[in-house]
């Protein structure tokens, strides 16, 4: 390779990946998936494109895919909170096991159908597009400006990070039997490889997550190295895994959310570094997808691809996820939804390259297949998750923006941060002391800085416009904090008193005096209960903010919960 080339390499890179960052901005005015803009534009540049490049790499492929999934589920981790354990956990994983082995069985025996190849072969497509890319649905959530029920969007996150390795455990598993000459042997196969995937995964992903974050507590490092390290010790667990024969993508991702969960002094840091590597990982990996495919071939497998792609999202997918989530009660409506969720994405295809290494036959056909289902799932489904959420009615109304904060981490108290919040116009805290604002016990009121000075008694003081007003908290106090020092603006406030009504029920109020009231019949038994007490056994132990319960012309609504407890319900008349 000449220099010049080289040089063209460089600048071409650098061009499609602005482009890519430009076009995210113009997708979400559209409302289209921004990973399909990515591919496209890898497809522009390639061989059939205008840009030429032919790419037909897979081993460079495979790598560098492997490493960019590996840092996008390592991010999702670190965004995983525990707390979202509490409602969705056995839900998601529910989804990410028994729902992935059933999308499987179904869309491999219609590949096995559609495309006349043998049983085992059909298997193969239905385990390489068995899981979903719900990154890919939450961004295009996000761009929407839809806030989903806790119960919907933890189920999607948590399933989002931990469905990819039962994906890649069928399809290594599938690619082994087609390479194995002896039938006898196959059970064994089966069952040591799921013992070995899951159990190095689960072993590797407690043990380095630990070893990582003791790392990052104990470590005198820069403060620009913090985030370098975390990346280090995930790709690590995720490499050391793997060579061992384990899941490094379930290793990784537990290995996030035990970092990402862990009091650190520049999480901050660690958090904005590597949302800003996975989206870097995402353009990468999806503009070289879109370099590797070649349309014009793609010609003959169009017909069948979207036979196969029409069982996965409007059979497959739904039914594994009424069978998946049918102990845990879910609302129908939220049900339909994590159904129309199942986006694929970057994984499927990263999955088709594992038969073409393993030098099986029928390799461009499944590339190109998969290919095309993908292309098929992000153009549908990626098109219509926000209008499918509103149709629904699963959306919460919108809250009022957080307002811009700075943080420090106090190093002696990892549990304590000092944050300052700006007061702008329009905050309900203008004109009261700062003595008199609102904080929980694990918050400490600092001071507050005019013009640049400390204000020395802030008792007297009125808050105006532009002073900044210094507190001491727990990490779990920004949320209450972010509410009180938001500005007033009247639309997300018009929009809840909408949706969860005018009026306010305590949560121990009587639900036969409710009844009595506004005229509508309970049995004796829900009669006795409290408002809280009745929201909770009719939503099986799990409400979540949004969840209501339609009662004559009354509608109870669960407006706040403290994570655990409800804390404020709304009541709503019906027209």
């Amino acid at each position: 390779m000449t220099i010049d080339l080289t040089y063209q390499y460089i600048f071409l890179s650098g061009l499609l990946v602005m482009l890519c960052v430009v076009a995210s901005v113009l997708t979400r005015r559209i409302g289209a998936p921004v990973l399909l803009v990515f591919l496209v534009l890898g497809m522009l540049a390639g061989e059939d494109g205008i840009g030429g490049i032919k790419f037909d790499d897979f081993n460079v492929a495979f790598l560098f895919g492997n490493i960019a999934l590996a840092i996008i589920i390592f991010d999702g981790g670190l965004g995983t909170k525990t707390q979202s354990f509490r409602v969705s956990l056995k839900p998601a994983l529910s989804l990410a096991t028994v729902g992935v082995i059933a999308t499987a069985g179904i869309t491999g025996y219609a590949a096995h159908i559609i495309l006349g190849l043998p049983l085992l072969d059909g298997l193969l497509i239905g385990a390489i597009v068995g899981s979903t890319d719900a990154a890919a649905v939450f961004g295009l959530i996000r761009s929407a400006g839809l806030d989903l029920k806790e119960r919907t969007s933890a189920t999607l996150e948590i399933e989002s990070g931990s469905n990819d390795p039962i994906a890649i455990f069928l399809t290594i598993t599938l690619v082994q039997l087609l390479q194995l000459s002896d039938s006898s042997s196959q059970g064994w196969t089966i069952a040591s490889e799921l013992l070995s995937q899951m159990g190095l995964g689960l072993a590797f992903g407690f043990a380095g997550g630990h070893i990582v974050a003791q790392l990052l507590k104990r470590l005198p490092l820069p403060s620009s190295l913090y985030p370098l390290l975390a990346l280090a010790g995930g790709i690590c667990i995720f490499g050391v895994t793997n060579l061992l024969n384990g899941s490094g993508f379930l290793a990784i991702f537990i290995a996030g959310v035990i970092i990402g969960n862990t009091p650190l002094i520049y999480s901050n840091e660690i958090h904005r570094f590597h949302d800003g590597i996975a989206w870097l990982s995402q353009i990468g990996m999806f503009l070289m997808l879109g370099l590797l495919i070649t349309p014009s071939h793609m010609i003959p497998i169009i017909i069948p691809a979207i036979a196969i792609a029409f069982v996965l999202i409007f059979i497959a997918r739904p039914l594994a996820v009424a069978v998946s989530l049918l102990p845990f009660h879910f609302p129908w409506r939220e049900q339909v939804f994590i159904g129309w969720c199942g986006l694929r994405g970057a994984v499927p295809i990263i999955l088709a390259l594992f038969p073409s290494l393993a030098g099986l036959e029928h390799t461009q056909t499944y590339f190109d297949l998969v290919f095309f289902v993908v292309l098929i799932s992000l153009v549908l489904q990626g098109w219509t998750i926000a209008p499918m959420a509103r149709w629904l009615k699963i959306e919460l109304p919108p809250t009022s923006p957080e307002p811009n904060y700075l943080h420090l981490t106090i190093k002696h108290d990892l549990d304590k941060d000092l944050l300052i919040y700006p007061i702008t116009a329009g905050s309900s805290v203008i004109g009261t002391s700062a003595t008199n604002i609102p904080l929980t016990d694990t918050c400490q009121m600092v001071g507050v800085i005019r013009h640049g000075r400390l204000i020395s008694n802030t008792e007297e003081q009125k808050l105006i416009p532009e002073d900044q007003v210094m507190i001491l908290a727990t990490s779990e106090a920004r949320a209450a904090l972010g509410r009180t020092f938001a500005p007033d603006t009247q639309s997300p406030m018009l929009k809840a008193k909408r949706f969860f009504g005018e009026f306010a029920l305590l949560p121990n109020a009587k639900m036969a005096d409710l009844a009595k009231e506004y005229s509508f019949e309970l049995d004796p038994i829900n009669a006795e209960m409290t408002v809280e007490q009745y929201l909770t056994k009719q939503f099986h132990g799990t409400p979540v903010v949004g969840d209501r319960v339609q009662l004559g012309l009354v509608k109870i609504i669960v407006k706040e919960t403290d994570g655990i407890r409800i804390v404020s319900v709304g009541l709503k008349l019906s027209a």
